[in-house]
């Protein structure tokens, strides 16, 4: 019973039925899964009668019940072993955050780091369990802000795809990089602050790029987004010109390596950090903003 309940707490039960008399049942039928539980029940989606009578779901194709534990009615054994877990979390995230610090986004990454990276990464994702987005889709509701990506170790904005380089040919600095996501209208939007170089004395013109996706998921974890279009807007000394939306480059007329659309698995995710692995290996860390 104690390993049940202890799953029950990592996770949300989800019930799934089409008899509609199942719903003046779940509640007791629960209670007798774990017993030691007070159970509330958030995003039910479904439809009640409140005349006084038996609770009868009158329309249910998918219930989702989030199973909660109350420290006053659980077992102290699942009380302290969700304790530690949590704790451990924590420790491992200051872990991650402190290795992937001073490395700006991944830019001055060595192979040290990218190993260093990765390993904390990997001891979150072991701990925190496979991510459910059927579950926690909500969780990726919000602005984004991107702390490391192993890709930026090629120099490039593109990471492992092609993409301008920064500090090379081109007097480019990359400065905050965002992804706003919105689960509603499905709109996954990539922002990047740019800093462009300009002949002297004309300063440096500062850009925030938007590339507009709508994004999809498939399977458990995965999210592919698919581009629809890039505005560009100056900030600073320029911010009155008025933004410029990029030409999209004709499907026919795109390399193979640049297709418009990508896939990435979410592979830890709470309130806080997100960590993603991309479709060639990138690994990236965000915090909400």
């Amino acid at each position: 019973m104690a390993a049940l309940a202890s799953s029950l707490l990592q996770s949300s039960l989800q019930i799934r039925t089409s008899d509609s008399s199942f719903g003046s049942l779940f509640p007791s039928t629960i209670h007798r899964i774990a017993p030691s539980f007070n159970l509330k029940c958030s995003r039910l989606h479904s439809l009640f009668s409140l005349d006084g009578g038996p609770r009868r779901i009158l329309s249910l194709k998918s219930v989702s019940v989030n199973v909660y534990a109350d420290p006053a009615s659980a077992s102290p054994s699942v009380v302290d072993e969700y304790q530690a877990k949590s704790e451990l979390l924590a420790s491992l995230k200051v872990k991650l955050l402190t290795a992937v610090s001073g490395l700006n986004r991944g830019l001055a990454a060595d192979e040290d780091d990218l190993q260093k990276a990765d390993e904390a990464a990997k001891e979150i994702e072991a701990v925190g369990g496979p991510v459910d987005l059927s579950v926690d889709l909500d969780k990726l509701q919000g602005r984004w802000k991107l702390i490391y990506s192993s890709a930026f170790s090629s120099r490039t904005l593109g990471g492992s795809r092609p993409g301008p380089p920064t500090g090379r040919l081109l007097p480019i600095t990359l400065g905050q990089v965002f992804q706003r996501i919105d689960i509603i209208s499905k709109d996954f939007d990539n922002i990047v602050e740019l800093e462009l170089g300009a002949p002297w004395p004309l300063p440096p013109a500062e850009v925030t790029a938007t590339l507009a996706h709508k994004f999809e998921i498939i399977g458990s974890a995965k999210i592919k987004i698919i581009f629809e279009k890039t505005t560009v807007k100056t900030t600073g000394n320029l911010s009155q010109l008025p933004p410029l939306e990029v030409p999209r480059i004709p499907d026919a007329l795109r390399p193979p390596s640049n297709t418009g659309s990508g896939e990435f698995e979410v592979t830890y995710l709470d309130n806080d950090i997100r960590i993603t692995r991309g479709d060639r290996g990138e690994l990236r860390v965000f915090v909400i903003s």
